[in-house]
């Protein structure tokens, strides 16, 4: 007899809302970056997280293997031990990547080298600022930009930029839980709200 609720079976439970999966990457990059930290291997770890993020938006395969459920735990461990040890990832990060494999939690790891990306950002007196422009953004546009919002955090501001052409034009950018929405978007959906008050 089955329990109501109980499907996991050997199973990712991809139902699991966002702030779960968030959870449990936190716990995983606080314990990675503490442990880099300690080692003077901050560094190295940076570039880890840079490389991984980027193999991870490239590979098809990659993303497929931390995310099916019919990879069993010990293929999902090999494969992401073999991957590691190929790119040369810091060991505290391999053996991380592994005990998520062994625990069924790989499914994870876009969250976890965003968590470790703010936790390394921030120990160096950095903060992202993640920009959604209708248009890509020039280097010196984005530049500029650094530098303004650099003035009001009082951090270095490192962009993570992002195009969405249902902008229309302006932009939307967010810093920790500051939200600046300056689109043409949002003011034509403010002015048609207040119309409909108005009408």
């Amino acid at each position: 007899m089955r329990r109501a609720g109980a499907r996991k079976v050997g199973r990712v439970d991809v139902s699991e809302p966002a702030s779960i999966s968030s959870g449990i990457a936190a716990r995983y990059a606080t314990a990675i970056f503490e442990i880099a930290n300690e080692s003077n291997a901050l560094g190295n770890l940076e570039s880890n997280v840079t490389d991984l993020s980027a193999a991870l938006e490239a590979s098809e395969e990659l993303r497929g293997l931390i995310s099916s459920p019919l990879v069993s735990r010990d293929e999902q461990e090999k494969a992401i031990t073999a991957v590691a040890q190929k790119m040369g990832l810091e060991a505290v990060l391999r053996d991380g990547l592994a005990l998520m494999a062994q625990k069924r939690r790989l499914f994870v790891l876009p969250q976890l080298l965003e968590q470790l990306s703010a936790l390394i950002s921030e120990e160096k007196g950095e903060v992202t600022a993640d920009v959604t422009s209708a248009k890509a953004l020039t280097k010196t546009q984005s530049e500029k930009l650094s530098k303004t919002l650099a003035a009001r955090v009082g951090k270095t501001v490192n962009i993570n930029a992002t195009v969405d052409e249902s902008l229309i034009g302006g932009l939307v950018v967010k810093v920790g839980s500051k939200m600046i929405d300056t689109s043409i978007r949002s003011k034509l959906n403010s002015l048609q709200n207040a119309m409909k008050e108005v009408g």
